[in-house]
């Protein structure tokens, strides 16, 4: 099976709206965590690009199996950084990996709320 979007980026993507600002939010470090029996396991990290994005959360040759995972938003960091209050000093999002195609998980934050979507 070809994978042709794996040449440019990895399985999991995500990127970060900023919805107050109405900008791309940058610098917020993100941990993808994969869940077994109740426990996670750090599996890499990275910081959003000036464009509120991860392309290479894992290597372009490197497929999750299938599975529960999480990202966790380290955005209390980014909040602090703008000398914003927030009410959230993370964000979680877990989500199931079912086959080998791409996943791109989007977050859309302010400083009293957030949401996401599976994306593409």
């Amino acid at each position: 099976m070809e994978r042709s979007w794996g040449e440019v980026m990895s399985q999991i993507t995500t990127h970060i709206l900023d919805t107050t600002a109405g900008k791309p939010a940058d610098g917020i470090t993100i941990i993808l965590y994969a869940g077994q029996n109740d426990e996670w396991t750090e599996m890499s990290r990275g910081k959003t690009n000036n464009d509120g994005r991860i392309t290479d959360l894992l290597k372009k040759d490197e497929w999750l199996q299938k599975g529960i995972y999480k990202l966790r938003f380290e955005t209390k960091d980014y909040f602090d950084k703008k000398l914003v209050e927030t009410f959230y000093p993370y964000v979680e999002i877990i989500f199931e990996i079912q086959s080998i195609e791409h996943y791109h998980v989007p977050l859309l934050l302010n400083p009293f709320g957030y949401s996401t979507y599976r994306g593409s």
